[in-house]
């Protein structure tokens, strides 16, 4: 909700701002596309609790792009897989990736942006989920998210006037429900519809007045399907940037802010208890009235400092009051060469799940390529590009509640020669927002904690063969009792051209599951041999 809040900010001190959508690739005109099939036999061992040894034939179809232009860009990975089990295991189907992409439709002035992603998740009791699920595991799940949407970026006289309209939508598949320890449903996400608008109108400091001057205003709502809960929250607020050096600023902002959650019950039975459906979430009551779970109407503000010495180090800084209560956010970012990108993140705000997935989508640069598991194909949520690595956060938990979302981001890029090392690390810790009265009142107030860290390497060889390496690992506290989740796994894979656009891959992996859920910690070992033709 503070994207063009900060770009005004930064103009405000005189500095220029660039977005993602609107940096030019330093390969302008450049344009990759690589469609591909693979063909592999993969063989998982169980290590723990059992011992058993499972093999799938893996046949898959994607496509990696990356196009860049003078006012155009866009990357793409996208995967089809296919596994196909011997004996009684089970068949199975995936889509996972990532793209992002926009295009100038007034050139420096405005532009139509939009992403989507497509994950592969394992679905955990009580609601938790973790990426990298076994192949052979029954306990997956997909998650989609989708946005799009103008943006503005002009100049009228001194005032730079900025601007953008998005709608999102997100959603959560899973073939079966999941409970509690003690065997009671939980409510988990089905999908929900975001609309984002900001307008901001500002100064830099010295063109009208010693200072810098901001008026913005922004809309945020998403409506989630389960129980018909929405999420609002609209604001306009007026800021003022006094610059101490050409460099340093301090920041002062108030504005007024209105945040509503609202639901509606679910259906009850004679007993009173709520009524969930076949797919194991709630079943809303339409007749229900909407009953309001939290509603703050007054007065915001904020203070912080600006600090950009050089256009390859940018910091902001800020404390102030939001949603009744204290609030931190900014970002900082140090780019030394064209090798290195540091990226931090700091955020605060209310929503339900789809509405991180859509902003963590808008962040990405429009030119990247994404790391993903070499034994399963799935992408887990970071890439690495022009612009530095990008990461969309782990999920945690899959609970159908809005939530306060509060945590930090990190991420890390370092090229050397053929060489390319990324990291994403981060914090995340959700506050639900439940209506007394409502089926999901006993949430209310239930935190969670997220912690995070992936990583990956990839190196060339000339032209003929490449290796990767992959790593993650992640700790989910659920609040409650036995929910718990920690994953972990490390994965390396190596390809070798063989003959003219046909090559051999080799891969190994080592996943482990810990859940509190179950008296047992899950391991499990995998390799795969195959072939891929690129076209």
């Amino acid at each position: 909700m503070w994207r063009i809040h900060m770009a005004a900010l930064i103009s405000g001190l005189g500095l220029a701002a660039t977005s993602p959508a609107f940096a030019q690739s330093e390969r302008q005109g450049a344009v990759y596309v690589q469609p591909y099939i693979e063909v592999s036999q993969l063989l998982t061992a169980e290590l723990s609790p059992g011992d058993d040894v499972l093999t799938f034939t893996q046949i898959a179809a994607g496509l990696d792009l990356n196009a860049q232009g003078r006012n155009s860009g866009a990357s793409v990975s996208v995967r089809y897989e296919r596994n196909i089990g011997y004996g009684d295991v089970a068949d199975s189907d995936t889509i996972s990736g990532v793209a992002r992409g926009y295009i100038s439709v007034i050139p420096q002035a405005v532009t139509f942006e939009a992403g989507a992603l497509a994950s592969r998740t394992r679905l955990d009791g009580g609601g938790s989920i973790a990426t990298n699920p076994f192949v052979s595991d029954n306990s997956t799940s997909e998650f989609y998210g989708v946005y799009a949407g103008p943006s503005l970026a002009t100049n009228v006289g001194p005032v730079n006037v900025a601007g953008l309209a998005q709608v999102g939508y997100n959603r959560f598949e899973s073939d079966s429900g999941t409970a509690d320890i003690d065997g009671n449903p939980v409510d988990f996400f089905d999908d929900s519809v975001t609309y984002n608008g900001q307008i901001s109108a500002s100064t830099r400091a010295g063109s009208v007045l010693p200072v810098g001057l901001s008026a913005s205003a922004a809309v945020f709502q998403e409506d989630i399907s389960n129980l018909d809960q929405r999420v609002r929250d609209i604001y306009a607020r007026v800021d003022v940037t006094v610059p101490l050096t050409p460099s340093l600023a301090v920041v002062g902002g108030v504005g007024y802010e209105n945040t509503e959650v609202s639901s509606r019950d679910a259906v009850r039975d004679d007993l009173g208890n709520p009524v969930f459906g076949d797919d194991g979430r709630l079943i809303t009551d339409p007749s229900s009235p909407r009953i309001v779970a939290f509603d703050v109407d007054g007065l915001l503000w904020d203070v912080g400092v600006l600090w950009r010495p050089s256009s390859r180090t940018s910091l902001g800084a800020y404390v102030g009051r939001r949603y009744d209560s204290t609030t931190y956010y900014g970002d900082f970012t140090y780019a030394p060469s064209s090798r290195n990108a540091l990226a931090v993140s700091v955020y605060d705000g209310i929503s339900g799940l789809g509405g991180p997935q859509n902003a963590a989508l808008s962040g990405l640069s429009s030119d990247f390529t994404a790391f993903r598991n070499p034994v399963t194909g799935d992408f887990d949520g970071l890439v690495a590009g022009e612009d530095g690595s990008g990461l969309i956060n782990s999920l945690g938990s899959i609970r159908s509640a809005a939530f306060r979302n509060r945590g930090v981001n990190v991420t890390y890029q370092h090229q050397i020669g053929r060489l390319t090392a990324a990291l994403g690390a981060g914090y995340n810790r959700r506050t639900f927002i439940a209506a007394e009265g409502t089926a999901l009142e006993d949430i209310d107030g239930l935190t969670d904690e997220s912690y995070f860290l992936t990583g990956g390497l990839a190196r060339d060889f000339g032209t003929n063969a490449s290796a990767q390496l992959n790593s993650y690992i992640s700790w989910f506290d659920a609040g409650t009792p036995n929910g718990d989740l920690n994953a972990m796994g490390i994965s390396a894979s190596y390809s070798q051209l063989i003959a003219n656009r046909l090559s051999a891959r080799a891969a190994v992996a080592l996943d482990y599951f810990d859940s509190d859920f179950s008296a047992e910690d899950f391991a499990t070992a995998s390799a795969l041999l195959g072939l891929r033709y690129d076209f």
